[in-house]
């Protein structure tokens, strides 16, 4: 489904908003109310923008909103400080510049799809065959707002990291292309249900679509795993598949073969400006890239840049502020927008986040994601974490080895944060042993060691 022609008029009488709570989904048709104003999400039809696209939705973004985009962990790109006058000016502005935005059930493919010569499979093939199915299929699908499908060539930035209704990952299996099909979950996560040859995977997820259809509009895929299980049973030894390699940091170079690269530019804690966008985009338009894709992890894929220019382009990011290296600290921290951009926080996420940065970086080695979240519901990385931070009613709460939803670890009083974290990074920092992680580190201390460490003195 396309949205592509605003309202009439300039009030949102005929548009409905979301509500703001997990589950729910913003688009044009549905923004969400926020702590700054309405919220909308666009997933670009295509697979990625062009320059002159990006641009125009950054020009939009100031004009309309508070100026501020974010690109989710997912992927998808967020228009914030929005109001219900200057929603249906943003879908004008979009479709002015002819950009195709989908809507309805996200089905989505690696930020390299099609280009990566690491694929097993095209995937992007496969993904368009089961939007044409959806889009045909009548009366149309009423399926829950976050519903989602991976389809995954298995290529270098692969989406085995990404938590999906539908799995569809292409596995190399006696010398053909067929596809491994998981239900609820991430890659290690999600139940393995059957290999599919290419022609039955469309039929296997339009019937898995319309059961959940069946159901109501607020079924997942984790209410019909055992059903499922049971209608597609393979006798395939799935225990025979290979296990995904985890996907390199999006932000750095990517050799694509053919002295093709790609490079990737991670936001800092998933946040730009519409003018500092803007401005990124006009240079790197000098250094000849020719295509925006957004990727999982808050980032950009540029593509077109010769390899005599990507070096350059990957220094201009770097000295805008954002992500481009794999080894950027930033790079293993999940934060949520915070204190003033949602009703529902009450810290200020990104300070906190560069606190981190700052002060304990022998966590940040990338053997674990430090996980900020301004309430209980953890919505910038839902799944467990070695350490998150998140609010407490006097000041902060550390979990350890779970979600922003436990209760926490250890309690510490605004002021003292900074202190805690120099103890916690000095305590990484003087127990890991020979060649030792932090994740292993803190795992062998436990959650009694950390405690100890961030409340003393």
């Amino acid at each position: 489904m396309t949205f592509c022609a605003a309202p009439s008029d300039t009030s949102m009488e005929a548009t409905q908003i979301a509500p703001m709570r997990r589950g729910a989904c913003p688009s044009l048709s549905t923004p969400m109310m926020t702590g700054d104003g309405l919220l909308v999400r666009l997933r670009p039809e295509k697979s990625g923008f062009a320059l002159a696209e990006l641009t125009a939705i950054a020009d939009a973004a100031a004009l309309c909103g508070n100026g501020i985009l974010e690109i989710t962990a997912r992927g998808n790109l967020q228009i914030r400080g929005l109001t219900a006058q200057t929603v249906p000016l943003l879908s004008q502005k979009i479709a002015d510049a002819g950009i195709a935005i989908a809507e309805g059930l996200a089905i989505e493919t690696p930020p390299l799809a099609g280009l990566d010569p690491a694929e097993i499979a095209d995937a992007v093939v496969v993904a368009d065959r089961l939007r044409a199915a959806v889009a045909a299929h009548q009366p149309p699908l009423a399926l829950a707002p976050k519903l989602s499908v991976v389809v995954d060539g298995g290529g270098q930035l692969n989406l085995g990291a990404v938590t999906a209704d539908i799995r569809l990952r292409a596995v190399q299996t006696n010398g053909q292309a067929r596809w491994l099909m998981a239900l609820a979950g991430t890659e290690t996560t999600a139940r393995q249900i059957a290999v599919l040859e290419d022609a039955a995977v469309v039929p296997a997820v339009m019937d898995i679509l319309k059961n959940l259809a069946a159901i109501g509009r607020h079924a997942r895929a984790r209410d019909i795993v055992g059903a499922v299980a049971t209608r597609w049973a393979t006798t395939f030894n799935l225990d025979e598949i290979a296990p995904m390699v985890p996907a390199p940091s999006a932000a750095g170079i990517h050799d694509l073969g053919d002295e093709r690269s790609v490079l990737g530019i991670g936001l800092p804690f998933a946040q730009i400006h519409a003018h500092s966008l803007g401005t990124l985009l006009e240079a790197l338009d000098i250094l000849g890239a020719t295509e925006i894709r957004l990727a999982p992890g808050h980032a950009l894929m540029v593509l077109g840049i010769a390899p005599d220019q990507i070096g350059a382009a990957q220094a201009l990011a770097l000295g805008h502020g954002l992500r481009a290296f794999p080894r950027d600290p930033r790079n293993h921290i999940a934060a949520c927008a915070g204190i003033g951009a949602c009703v529902s926080a009450r810290i200020d996420t990104r300070a906190v986040a560069q606190m981190v940065v700052d002060t304990a970086p022998a966590l940040l080695d990338g053997s674990l994601t430090v996980h900020v979240s301004g309430c209980a519901k953890g919505c910038a990385k839902p799944s467990a974490s070695a350490l998150t931070i998140t609010a407490a009613p006097t000041g902060y709460g550390l979990v350890v080895n779970g979600p922003a939803s436990e209760a926490p670890n250890a309690y510490i009083e605004e002021n003292n944060m900074r202190t805690a974290l120099e103890h916690l990074d000095k305590l990484v920092s003087e127990r890991k042993q020979g060649g030792e992680s932090a994740r292993s580190c803190l795992t062998r201390l436990g959650a009694d060691g950390i405690t100890a460490a961030v409340q003393q003195g």
